[in-house]
Parts: structure tokens; C-alpha cells; sequence
């Protein structure tokens, strides 16, 4: 695997190394000892698929407080999406920028998501499944959301048509 620091701190993409012949493609998409070299949680206790039927499905931007914040390894194994995490680390010196990157099923890539960040995605195209690996169970107590278009982030999502749930689209502003 090949791994990439985006320009929050802790936060990776991860490309799968491909080893080709005639037949296609092998590759690792998890490997304990090389997320442990990276310094990375490696725990996943669970693992989540969603699945999205129109273009333009926003879904987020959640996360989850402590003492039940969560890692994710997020794959778009269907489709497309336009992924986006927040850092909402106080600490953190890219405290509460974003970052953005297109996962596709095509490309294959993976976004590592550590404990204190918000995440969302947009779809890029019908039909699209996205494949999350969880460090902790889900605690719906402890679930949390900032609205997708918070002035405070400035996200600058893809412009289609969006399909957005009643609960996204009520999520309070950001504040500490």
C-alpha cells in the first residue's frame, strides 16, 4: 500500500499496490503492520456499506464525541464520491480546515479518517456504494453533525443537484 499525508495532520489517502500479470490485479486494502509503521490506529471493529441511488447524494458531515470517537477507512467500492473531512481537533494546527479528494471505485484510493475529524461525501454518480471500516461501534448518544455548507469550513462541494436528509440539513453551525 502507498500511503499519502493529505495536508491535515493524521489524515491519509491510501493507494493499494497493485502486483499485475495477464490475469489483472492482487492488492493489500488493509495491512495491520503497515498501518502500525505509519503510526496509525489499525483497530476496525466494524464495518459499514452506503449505498446511494441518485447523483448528488450529500451525506454528513458527521462524527461522533468523546468518549466514543471513531477512525474510519473509507472506500468507494460503486461508483464515485466526493469525499470531505473536517478537522475539528482544537490542538490541531489545521484546526477546522477541510480536505477533499474523489474516491472512485475506478481508482481505487481510500481516505484514513483519525478520531476528531467530521466526515462527509457528496455522489458523483448513480448507483454509488461506499465501504466504511470503524474503529469503535457506533454510539447513536454520542452522534454528532455540523451542517454541509457551514460558513465556518467554506466547503466547496461539486455543483449538482443535491439529495440531502432532513437531519443534515438541520445541523447547527459550528461552535466549540
Amino acid at each position: 500500500m502507498i500511503f499519502f499525508e493529505t495536508r491535515l495532520k493524521g489524515a491519509f489517502i491510501i493507494e493499494p499496490e497493485r502486483l499485475e500479470d495477464e490475469r489483472g490485479f492482487f492488492a493489500r486494502t488493509f495491512c495491520q503492520q503497515e498501518f502500525s509503521a505509519h503510526c496509525l490506529d489499525a483497530t476496525f471493529v466494524q464495518c459499514n456499506i452506503s449505498f446511494n441511488k441518485n447523483k448528488g447524494t450529500l451525506r454528513g458531515m458527521h462524527y461522533q464525541v468523546k468518549p466514543y470517537e471513531e477512525t474510519k477507512l473509507v472506500r468507494c467500492t460503486r461508483g464515485a464520491i466526493y469525499d470531505v473531512i473536517i478537522d475539528l481537533r482544537p490542538e490541531s494546527p489545521t484546526f477546522k480546515h477541510y480536505f477533499a479528494v474523489e474516491l472512485t471505485a475506478e481508482n481505487r484510493k481510500m481516505l484514513y479518517i483519525p478520531e476528531g475529524f467530521a466526515h462527509g461525501f457528496q455522489t458523483l454518480e448513480d448507483n454509488t456504494e461506499v465501504f466504511y471500516q470503524m474503529s469503535r461501534m457506533h454510539v447513536p448518544e454520542s452522534a454528532r453533525g455540523i451542517r454541509w455548507d457551514d460558513p465556518a469550513f467554506n466547503i466547496q462541494w461539486p455543483p449538482y443537484r443535491r439529495l440531502i436528509s432532513k437531519r443534515d440539513q438541520v445541523y447547527p453551525d459550528f461552535t466549540l
